[in-house]
């Protein structure tokens, strides 16, 4: 490669990275999120093609079908995957990051004078043994990790902890043990001593604490697991790109990393939890185990029908939507849209609360509201919102059990006594839409279906909101 290659490359890289700084910038606020999502588009092709056009390259068959067959099964998924199967999609995706960190790192074990990490007599260097090793590491934990989190997203695993007997202790063990063989290999000069098993043994143990940090981890905190893993594969990616040599790698991994933590930490801050507790696992296991051990409420519920719904919104002057998973799963927010256009045709002014933690997925909520055209001045965080319930006639809550439970400020016994939560128990009247009185996804009973100014509409939430419009 000759210097105006090299430079042009390098202001390519840089070009791609200002883009991917954009895109973040523009990814944090609704109105300006398309704009982020192009200047992402652009600085990821941008990045591609530099890197494909690359002189060193020496052949292009196998990166030509890799370009055709991953590009068409990421056309082919974008065309079918449903909006509430978006927080899976992004596990998944996470997974795959962390392999390719994984594969990346072997190939370059394995063969490390053509990576260019090596000296002639194949000792790796020690700078690239660091990079190597933690990047394999960090992308075997994403990857397993990344499984159990699609899995228990997915329904193919109870979402409910798994609580392994001693599993702090094991994970304790298990983490020393990468982090001393992460040292022993970096301190070895790679397979030419016969330091080289070091290398599989770490990734060996990556993949097994992967699972066994993210199975004990209960439904509720999955939406910090998804930032966390989301963090995980953006450092990995960053060791990778040391190994490769590629800055628009470094650059892009630590700015998914940073922003993956740094997300993870409003998500712990919005469920009132430390990222070690997450870490630690088994949120709500004890109702859960409460729960399935066959105990069923029987304290009576006062119930509506759509009509009773529909009659006391539309004489209402202010309504409050609360949407939750509920929501997600029913595919109910074109209705509620519909429904809430009728309201607004009748005076009534609607706003929208979403909680930071509701739904799957950090921002699950502002996607499905925003894929039915929902203004975005309409929709507002808890912190903003939460001090207009008492002001209100009703608030409609969609499926949003964990996140309006009133216990969480009161009961200290609760699991999830501290957790921020949407006060929709001092609106005036409470709708809340649910197919029973079961407990939500942290498996904690629900006191708000008891409350004298709750009606519980039991049904599903898209049909419910149907009906609804219908009266209206």
């Amino acid at each position: 490669m000759t210097q105006f290659q090299a430079d042009l490359t390098s202001v390519a890289y840089l070009v791609a990275a200002v883009l991917f700084i954009l895109s973040l910038r523009g990814l944090s606020s609704p109105e300006t999120s398309r704009k982020g999502n192009i200047f992402g588009m652009v600085g990821m092709v941008i990045a591609v093609v530099t890197t494909v056009l690359n002189p060193e390259v020496v052949s292009y068959d196998w990166i030509i079908g890799a370009l055709i067959v991953g590009g068409l099964i990421g056309y082919i998924i974008a065309r079918k995957i449903a909006m509430t199967a978006m927080p899976q999609l992004v596990a998944a995706f996470h997974s795959l990051v962390g392999l390719a960190a994984v594969l990346v790192a072997a190939s370059a074990f394995l063969d490390p004078v053509s990576f260019g990490i090596a000296n002639k007599m194949g000792q790796i260097y020690a700078a690239s043994r660091v990079e190597m090793s933690l990047g394999a590491a960090i992308g075997a934990i994403t990857f397993s990790g990344s499984i159990i989190a699609f899995a228990k997203l997915n329904g193919n695993m109870s979402g409910a902890p798994i609580l392994l007997p001693g599993r702090h202790v094991l994970n304790a063990l298990m983490g020393l043990a990468i982090i001393g063989l992460i040292g022993a290999f970096s301190m070895s000069d790679g397979a030419a001593s016969g330091g080289g098993d070091l290398m599989w043994y770490i990734i060996g143990l990556s993949f097994i604490i992967g699972f066994l940090l993210i199975i004990p981890i209960g439904g509720a905190d999955m939406p910090v697991v998804v930032s966390m893993l989301n963090s995980y594969s953006g450092w990995a990616a960053a060791g990778i790109g040391f190994t490769l040599g590629n800055t628009a790698l470094i650059v892009t991994g630590a700015l998914v990393g940073s922003s993956g933590a740094i997300l993870s930490y409003i998500m712990c801050k919005g469920m009132n939890r430390s990222f070690i507790s997450v870490i630690l696992g088994g949120f709500g296991g004890d109702s859960a185990a409460a729960s399935a051990g066959g105990q069923v409420e029987t304290r009576p519920v006062k119930q509506g029908s759509a009509e009773d719904a529909a009659f006391i919104m539309k004489n209402a002057g202010k309504v409050i939507i609360v949407p939750g998973y509920g929501m997600a799963v029913a595919q109910a927010q074109h209705a509620l849209k519909e429904m809430c256009d009728l309201l607004k045709e009748e005076g009534v002014d609607v706003k929208y609360a979403i909680h930071p933690v509701a739904g799957r997925m950090p921002g699950h909520m502002n996607v499905l509201l925003a894929e039915a055209n929902v203004p975005y001045d309409e929709v507002f965080e808890l912190e903003d919102i939460n001090s207009e319930f008492s002001q209100a006639d009703v608030a409609f809550v969609i499926g949003a059990n964990d996140v309006t439970n009133p216990s969480a400020k009161t009961d200290p016994q609760s699991p999830i006594f501290g957790m921020p939560v949407l006060d929709v128990e001092k609106a005036k009247t409470v709708l809340f839409i649910k197919r029973s009185l079961g407990s939500g996804y942290a498996g904690v009973e629900n006191e708000l279906f008891f409350r004298d100014n709750t009606m519980m509409l039991f049904s599903d939430a898209k049909k419910m909101t149907e009906e609804i419009v219908k009266a209206l």
